[in-house]
């Protein structure tokens, strides 16, 4: 080692670096490495039920193609965590709790603006079904999120209130984790919220674009994208991953 000058001792740290897959907690400090998902790292699967995929109440364009490339992510990380979409019927998100409104219309609630939607989700109907064919036999935890029949919650950290807490940012918190990858249904809401959300509590994030699909509401998906840059969520593929 006494006989590299400064330059050389460089290359060969750079060209080490480029070879070797480092955790995910440390893989963004060199760019050209590949994820390697460790203890500290979580997996969020967010929604991905029945309502969301084509012939669903709420379907998300080509939500179904998420499904295969999800198991196989899932087999990379040691913490997986599952969530679902579980609304009471008639819940104040649906556009039939509300006279005269229909799906995609906004109204004012006292939390603050929330899209209506189809009625999606209800709790103990196979719309709320996990997707066929997702297979995640190691997830360790499933949280159900919009049980409060009066307030909507797309993040699995935070209801839509922005202060009633689903416990998540605990349990990972209790477990060491401190990086949380999130992929799922829909990439301009559940997925989006769940991220921002996970960078408000503390945690690194970054979304898995090619494991997601989005709405697009009325521009949502672009919308989404800059809130995440601005907090600090990565943009990654599944191609970033060892």
């Amino acid at each position: 080692m006494a006989n590299l000058n400064r330059r050389e001792l460089l290359g060969a740290f750079g060209a080490l670096a480029a070879t070797v897959a480092l955790p995910g907690s440390l893989g963004a400090a060199f760019a050209q490495t590949k994820i390697k998902p460790g203890t500290r790292d979580a997996l969020i699967v967010v929604d991905v039920q029945k309502c969301f995929l084509p012939g669903g109440s709420l379907a998300v364009g080509k939500g179904d193609e998420v499904v295969p490339l999800v198991n196989d992510m899932a087999k990379r990380f040691q913490v997986v965590i599952v969530t679902q979409d579980w609304h009471t019927p008639g819940h104040i998100s649906f556009a039939s709790s509300h006279p005269g409104k229909k799906p995609f219309d906004t109204v004012k609630l006292p939390y603050g603006t929330q899209v209506l939607w189809p009625d999606h989700c209800v709790q103990g109907t196979e719309g709320a079904d996990l997707a066929p064919g997702l297979s995640i036999p190691h997830a360790q935890l499933v949280i159900r999120k919009g049980h409060n029949a009066k307030v909507d919650s797309y993040s699995a950290f935070l209801e839509a209130d922005n202060k009633t807490k689903t416990g998540l940012d605990g349990y990972l918190k209790s477990r060491g984790v401190t990086s949380v990858y999130a992929c799922g249904l829909a990439t301009d809401f559940c997925v989006a919220w769940t991220a921002l959300d996970a960078r408000k509590l503390g945690f690194s994030a970054a979304v898995i674009e090619d494991l997601c699909r989005g709405i697009d509401a009325q521009g949502s998906l672009a919308k989404a994208w800059v809130a995440m840059k601005t907090a600090g969520v990565k943009r990654i593929q599944s191609s970033d991953f060892a």
